[in-house]
């Protein structure tokens, strides 16, 4: 364990202004958690990738899975999200780069980005390797994205703590504090 008490910190090498240490890491998550966001989108988009491809190899009564109906609309379903994730990215990564002045609507947006593309990452690779069925979990890629899509819903800041953000933000906008 390393402590420091009654030391001193030269003026020279203050990194950012003295008391406002939290306010600058909070500024690093609005750029830190959309980068995030998007590795989430690349995960799922990769198991979604190998799922969509499986489906038209893998036969069962005599035809390919990607036939049954309740394939289609996962399919489907794991497209739409990812899309859904992937636009919420951009429209984070876009405010962050364009309007840099708006730091609470920054905020909001990768918060939002994080959550709902930690959430697409678990739920497209879940449904991937539910059409891979036990191949999945043992000989293929999806059981890799599987476990790699766990980890966004918790590094910078949980689902639950970006569900917080983004309430917060939502009520300031009409002048509510919580």
């Amino acid at each position: 364990e390393l402590s420091f008490d009654n030391v001193r910190v030269p003026l020279s090498n203050l990194l950012g202004q003295e008391n406002r240490g939290f306010h600058q890491i909070m500024a690093y998550f609005d750029f830190s958690r959309i980068p995030i966001a998007a590795g989430a989108v690349g995960i799922a988009q990769g198991a979604f990738e190998r799922a969509l491809k499986y489906s038209t190899q893998r036969e069962q009564f005599f035809q390919p899975i990607a036939n049954f109906q309740v394939t289609q609309w996962k399919i489907a379903e794991m497209a739409t999200k990812i899309e859904t994730a992937r636009l919420l990215v951009y429209k984070a990564a876009w405010l962050l780069e364009n309007k840099p002045d708006k730091r609470r609507l920054i905020t909001k947006f990768a918060s939002m980005a994080k959550a709902y593309a930690a959430k697409v990452a678990k739920e497209v690779t879940d449904e991937a390797l539910q059409i891979h069925s036990g191949v999945g979990y043992v000989d293929s890629d999806i059981e890799r994205f599987y476990r790699d899509a766990r980890i966004n819903d918790i590094i910078e800041g949980t689902g639950e703590i970006q569900r917080y953000v983004v309430a917060r933000e939502c009520y300031r906008e009409i002048g509510f504090s919580v």
